[in-house]
């Protein structure tokens, strides 16, 4: 059983993972500064501390959700507009430089925790998970399975643009530098017309 509409939540992700927020701009300063092959562990501490902000939500609030479950929809409506705000935030945002001194010497164990700390505590993270993940999951049918569906579909996703943005870091660099508004308009209009989408699903 895929959890609900499935298709929508791939949608959501998908302009999330091409919007170059925290981490992603972690991964092109890395990639440029350490490899390619320093940054998939960047990548994977960015996924896992995903997983757990997932894990948390789901089993945590699942039960309230599950015995309350006009409150789904309170949520659904508060998740439509955060879409919304970061649309204009998208907007608004240009891609910045670090402004980081270059360490010549991290351990892998270093560029782990740097991306499981940037992931943690990113408010995009912290926002997503909890108004927008549960609206995707039928809590009085079997959630668990749903919940593995979507983190998994999340983590390995998230996973593959982090790694993508480390392969293309250069080409980026440059395109966005040179078209540094076109993404976020993009975005920002993929992101308003699915929040109204979630809205209208709202109605009865």
């Amino acid at each position: 059983m895929l959890p609900i509409d499935y298709i929508l939540f791939l949608q959501i992700i998908f302009f999330l993972f091409i919007t170059p927020g925290t981490p992603r701009i972690v991964i092109i300063f890395y990639s440029m500064n350490y490899g390619i092959k320093k940054c998939l562990w960047t990548a994977l501490g960015d996924i896992t501390a995903n997983f757990i902000q997932a894990t948390l939500v789901i089993f945590v609030l699942g039960s309230f959700f599950s015995e309350n479950p006009n409150y789904t929809n309170f949520f659904k409506w508060i998740g439509a507009l955060y879409l919304m705000y970061l649309a204009y935030d998208i907007y608004k945002t240009t891609l910045k430089e670090i402004d980081s001194s270059i360490v010549t010497s991290k351990s892998f164990i270093s560029f782990f925790k740097d991306g499981f700390l940037v992931a943690s505590t990113s408010p995009k993270a912290w926002l997503f998970f909890p108004l927008i993940f549960p609206q995707f999951i039928d809590f009085n049918s079997n959630y668990i399975a749903q919940f593995f569906i979507l983190i998994t579909t999340y983590i390995v996703l998230d996973f593959l643009s982090l790694v993508g943005y480390a392969l293309l870091a250069q080409k980026l660099i440059k395109w966005i530098k040179s078209n540094p508004k076109t993404i976020n308009k993009l975005s920002a209009f993929v992101l308003v017309f699915i929040a109204l989408v979630i809205i209208f699903m709202q109605q009865d």
